[in-house]
């Protein structure tokens, strides 16, 4: 099932791994971001209401 990469296993193996770290480190970034911006805007929406 796994194809033969030759020469080559030891960089596309590791473009591989470096492609899903970034992948990982950008869903990470979103959702930190996505979590800041509700808090922020529960606290604007906190101030109107409240």
């Amino acid at each position: 099932m796994i194809p033969d990469l030759g020469k080559y296993a030891d960089t596309v193996l590791s473009s591989y791994a470096v492609s899903i770290l970034l992948l990982v480190l950008l869903v990470a970034v979103s959702i930190r971001a996505a979590r800041k911006a509700r808090i922020e805007l529960e606290q604007v929406e906190g101030r109107r209401n409240g």
